[in-house]
């Protein structure tokens, strides 16, 4: 009974939720999914998967999770850790290097889009071939806005814990 109980909550509510937002999807591989999803909830509702089963399987979820927020929770810590080893440090060019990365981006990307608007504006007819060789630069650009982006971000998390700190001190 509790076992029953138990295995009603946990796979069930997952593969219900999920397939309640598969078939929303304007895909026939979404669909698909959902259907198969659908079979699954039948099964499970007409004893054809056990409640043991079905117990397993939510156990074997929950460690994942566990496992994905232990390696998540890792990650963060290494991350924090560089930062404050990077915060201690007296050398003045490691603690500015994220104000030069930005400014480098900055140019760089002024730069480009002043040539290639420039140069549309000059040969109108090499536009296409200007702009698809744009985009063959996405990824570079993709890279460097993601680290500063993630820069910017932290960097404003750790004035603020500092400025928090400070005033904590003040008290």
């Amino acid at each position: 009974m509790i076992a029953s109980l138990l295995a009603s909550i946990g796979l069930p509510v997952l593969v219900k939720t999920a397939s309640d937002a598969l078939k929303k999807i304007d895909s026939n591989v979404a669909k698909n999914a959902a259907e198969a999803l659908d079979a699954v909830v039948g099964a499970i509702n007409e004893n054809k998967i056990t409640p043991e089963q079905v117990a397993e399987a939510n156990r074997h979820t929950e460690k994942m999770t566990e496992l994905d927020n232990l390696v998540s929770s890792e990650t963060i810590k290494q991350v924090n850790e560089s930062f404050r080893a990077e915060l201690v440090i007296d050398d003045k060019y490691v603690r500015r290097w994220r104000p030069t990365f930005g400014y480098s981006v900055a140019i760089a990307w002024l730069g480009t889009m002043f040539a290639v608007a420039y140069s549309i504006v000059v040969q109108p007819d090499k536009a296409p071939t200007i702009i698809t060789s744009l985009m063959n630069l996405s990824s570079l650009w993709g890279v460097a806005l993601g680290v500063l982006g993630v820069s910017v971000v932290k960097r404003s998390q750790d004035k603020a814990g500092c400025k928090q700190s400070l005033l904590l001190s003040k008290d």
